[in-house]
């Protein structure tokens, strides 16, 4: 029998409606399926027996297998779950202040193979649908007991390689009679697929940009980045503060790389390629992990690079990366249980 949790609302309302079901029904279904997280067909008491007896026989309703669960010292947690086909994803719970975010992941490892991420060393295996980027919240919140207030597609996978998908889980997650979770409070990553960002501007959805710059000059880019050879930095940039003006400000996430790029110059061309944009800026040392060569800067270097990047008009933050302690920060991320739970 095929997951209930794997239709998008329009998807339901086609099927239900050709079975006679008026739309209300719908919305209702829809309701316990991602509001409540309801797992029995049985419990859904505001819809018909007889109703609830035919979606029992012909549906199921499923999550995604958790199969370990780890927490730091700092409060965040890392799911590793496994799908239906028996791939395992990561996706990561950061508890900070009143904000409650989830960091999920959209693709089952990743074929851009950035060469300071451990996701890329994976390789890629497959797209995940809308649902699977969505459970990935639930399952947060019920193992959490926490309503999660913030969301950001930046776990395993390039989200703008993977946009339907998105916009299937951005369906669920935004919605009202889903998990009611507000745009403004959701962030899409990029390493700067320039084709995906014009998708997403041109969608109903105003959602929050990062766009993960590290280098201000095209060949460091393209060294740590292999994948942006084919999106030049200047057409990047073009499209983000077209971005920023029609939906909000852009972020920009700089990993500061010891010997890489992470000398006062190099904060002085990343002061002069951005100014006079409205954005952030996001420093973030690198987090070290098993198969990546890099290491991260001395603490000197890392204030020294961040106190130049203060002289600018820029929202500039140094963000040092909750889970680093269980491969659970920026860039950690690659899918390989070690134990089950």
């Amino acid at each position: 029998m095929k997951n209930i949790k794997q239709y998008t609302i329009r998807q339901l309302t086609s099927i239900l409606t050709d079975l006679g079901q008026d739309q209300y029904r719908v919305r209702q279904l829809f309701k316990w399926l991602w509001q409540r997280h309801e797992l029995e067909f049985s419990s859904m008491t505001d819809l018909a027996k007889d109703f609830r007896r035919y979606l029992a026989d012909h549906y199921v309703i499923q999550d995604l297998e958790l199969i370990q669960s780890d927490q730091s010292a700092d409060g965040a947690k890392k799911f590793t779950l496994r799908t239906s086909d028996d791939q395992t994803i990561e996706s990561v719970y950061i508890p900070e202040g009143k904000r409650r975010t989830v960091c999920v992941s959209t693709q089952i490892g990743c074929p851009l193979a950035c060469t300071f991420c451990a996701t890329g060393l994976t390789g890629f295996k497959r797209d995940l649908s809308g649902y699977e980027i969505a459970d990935q919240i639930q399952i947060a919140q019920s193992k959490t007991l926490e309503r999660v207030t913030n969301i950001v597609f930046m776990g395993m996978g390039e989200p703008m390689l993977n946009l339907d998908s998105v916009f299937d889980a951005l369906e669920i997650i935004t919605s009202p009679i889903g998990m009611a979770i507000a745009q403004r409070h959701i962030t899409v990553s990029t390493i700067g697929i320039i084709d995906g960002i014009e998708r997403l501007m041109r969608s109903k959805y105003k959602v929050k940009l990062a766009v993960s710059l590290n280098a201000a000059d095209e060949p460091l880019r393209h060294e740590l980045m292999p994948a942006t050879k084919g999106n030049s930095l200047r057409d990047l940039l073009n499209v983000t503060e077209t971005y920023a003006r029609i939906k909000g400000m852009v972020t920009f996430e700089y990993v500061l790389i010891k010997n890489m790029n992470d000398r006062i110059e190099d904060a002085k061309k990343l002061k002069k390629i951005l100014h006079g944009m409205a954005c952030k800026i996001n420093i973030i040392p690198f987090n070290a992990c098993p198969g990546i060569v890099f290491e991260s800067p001395d603490v000197k270097t890392i204030n020294d690079f961040y106190e130049e990047m203060l002289k600018s008009r820029f929202t500039v933050t140094l963000r040092r990366s909750k889970g680093a302690q269980i491969q659970a920060a920026c860039g950690q991320l690659a899918g390989l249980a070690s134990k089950k739970l």
